[in-house]
């Protein structure tokens, strides 16, 4: 009930933190109505940058979901042109994050990660489909433990301005592992091939726990 109540706090959240509370306790030796207000938006950046403990299956047949969201778009593409990949299918999943989702980005397989690649861009609504092409953006690339090529890109929204990414290239990670987060709502985008999904669009999912796909 304790970790519920009061769940562990990402490090990217202290500073957020601090700043409202300060904030809170100046406005209330002004006003009372908007001290309130301040402590009510103070309580939200708590949860907002809360990370919970996640328990992934450890198992290199299933893809897990990098994060907490609902499914807005299942669709067959072409690989990202900015890591080389133009001429190969895929098929990719799209998790939108509210700004009442955790925001925590977790690794959907076992694996290396074998390039990251940073594109400045827009902030659209990152339910939209355009925004995979147009909006901030940071692609990781890496190989999984069967040898299966997959792609995560973390995308900005229309309130996001910051993309965290915690992992380095020729990093060994495990399923379920922390890679970055996205502050302020956005959508995480998941590239595969050689699975069979496990998902439908508007269905719910939790970083490094719901299933995306199984080897097929």
């Amino acid at each position: 009930m304790i970790d519920i109540l009061f769940p562990k706090l990402h490090k990217e959240g202290y500073r957020f933190l601090a700043i409202a509370a300060v904030v809170t306790f100046i406005l209330l030796l002004i006003s009372n109505f908007f001290g309130i207000i301040s402590f009510i938006i103070t309580i939200w950046v708590y949860y907002f940058f809360r990370d919970p403990e996640r328990f992934p299956i450890n198992d290199k047949n299933y893809l897990l979901s990098p994060a907490d969201g609902v499914v807005s778009q299942i669709t067959e593409v072409n690989g990202p042109i900015e890591l080389g990949l133009e001429n190969k299918k895929f098929t990719r999943v799209s998790i939108f994050m509210n700004v009442f989702d955790c925001h925590v980005n977790r690794i959907p397989s076992s694996g290396k990660i074998d390039k990251i690649f940073y594109k400045s861009g827009k902030y659209i609504n990152a339910s939209f489909d355009k925004a995979s092409d147009e909006n901030e953006r940071n692609y990781i690339k890496m190989t999984n433990s069967n040898g299966d090529e997959l792609i995560l890109v973390q995308i900005a929204g229309l309130i996001a301005r910051r993309i965290v990414c915690e992992i380095k290239e020729n990093d060994e990670t495990k399923q379920g592992n922390k890679f970055g987060m996205i502050r302020f709502g956005s959508r995480v985008d998941l590239y595969f091939n050689n699975y069979q999904l496990m998902v439908k669009i508007n269905q719910k999912t939790i970083a490094g726990e719901t299933i995306i796909a199984r080897k097929k």
